[in-house]
């Protein structure tokens, strides 16, 4: 990847960081819109789903091509929409950005996405796949959402809303960082390890849609009930990783990454339960719920867009164990208390610039030899 198209996601993933703390500094009366919104879209869907598709024209002759600018274009217009309410023209963008994403999924793999459900194909694929299809299924299905919520009112849920609807543009991150990661893991010549592989990625697919549901119609039993079965699976996902001989620079970040999202489905259960005991407030599970969210978008999903950002260029000069420790530091500490706090705010803001800039920035290690295709299809 060039240098422009590094600053430029680089850039998307500061000011996306930068606007969960806008609230600190500008009041709801001066602009009396939802910063959280820029805070989600310019990561997960700006930065995050522009990386998703650089990663899928990777071996084209241009990579960074026409369809690539107007996604990155159109997701900025969406991002900046659906925070000042003008729902029309998000709307729009937002089926043609699904319209977009789903052209290139069919193009790299079919129109009918029968490989999930193929023995032999490999699970890094079905991950990716089902990368892009979770991308333009959240895009499509945004779209009736913001209509349903504006103009329609044809369901009325309480958290049939796009504030709950905009955390999904996590998952097609969390689930292209889960197909890097599985194209470490093992032989798929080796049923066992194939058989626990597609295990890890129906249970995954299935528990995360299944858990959504669960949240719309606020039933907080079931939500506990899947929130284990999905701890498990990544905990079977973790296993398998690490169990793999293969040792390189990148299983060090995605390591962390899965440690990241073990304390998302530890913070996560313990929110749950947390909201179905008398003791709780939308107050007192505030703190929790914010080391959650950091954690799984700056820790988690951030581990897997290094890996896909730096594709080509590991071994990189750094020392991992210090940066590790320092992501983990600014995403579970400062990041946190930046949310209720100026000063955490600016030093957490800080920490992540200076991460960023490290980890996308920092040159190859000369005389090194790179792992030739770790992650390549």
């Amino acid at each position: 990847m060039s240098l422009f198209y590094k600053r430029s996601f680089t850039a998307l993933m500061i000011l996306a960081m930068a606007f969960g703390f806008f609230h600190l500094f500008i009041s709801k009366e001066t602009i009396p819109f939802d910063f959280e919104r820029l805070h989600i879209f310019l990561f997960n869907l700006c930065a995050g789903g522009g990386l998703i598709l650089f990663h899928t024209r990777r071996n084209l002759p241009r990579p960074m091509g026409g369809k690539l600018h107007i996604f990155i274009m159109l997701s900025l217009l969406f991002a900046l929409a659906a925070f000042l309410e003008s729902y029309i023209p998000a709307m729009i963008c937002a089926a043609s950005l699904a319209i977009l994403v789903e052209s290139e999924r069919i193009r790299t793999f079919s129109f009918f996405p029968i490989d999930f459900f193929k023995d032999r194909v490999p699970v890094e694929k079905k991950f990716h796949q089902a990368a892009l299809l979770c991308l333009s299924m959240g895009l499509a299905t945004s779209v009736v959402v913001m209509f349903n919520e504006s103009y329609a009112n044809w369901v009325s849920m309480e958290k049939l809303t796009l504030n709950t609807f905009f955390l999904g543009f996590s998952f097609p991150v969390s689930l292209i960082t889960m197909s890097v990661m599985f194209q470490i893991i093992g032989d798929n010549r080796v049923r066992t390890t194939r058989v626990l592989k597609n295990i890890g990625f129906w249970s995954v697919n299935l528990g995360v849609i299944i858990f959504f549901i669960f949240i719309l119609f606020e039933w907080p039993s079931l939500q506990l009930v899947i929130s284990l079965i999905l701890f498990g699976a990544v905990l079977l996902i973790l296993i398998l990783f690490l169990q793999d001989p293969m040792q390189a620079q990148q299983k060090a970040f995605l390591t962390s990454g899965m440690f990241f999202l073990v304390f998302t489905g530890i913070s996560g259960i313990a929110y749950i339960l947390l909201e179905m005991t008398p003791y709780y407030t939308q107050e007192n599970g505030k703190i929790l719920l914010k080391m959650h969210s950091f954690a799984s978008l700056y820790g988690w999903n951030l581990s897997g867009l290094v890996v896909i950002m730096r594709y080509e260029d590991f071994p990189i000069k750094l020392h991992s164990r210090t940066l590790i420790m320092t992501h983990w530091i600014t995403v579970l500490v400062l990041a946190p208390l930046g949310y209720f706090s100026p000063f955490f705010a600016l030093v957490g803001l800080l920490a992540y610039i200076v991460l960023l800039e490290v980890l996308f920035f920092s040159a190859r290690s000369a005389g090194e030899e790179v792992v030739p295709h770790v992650l390549t299809e």
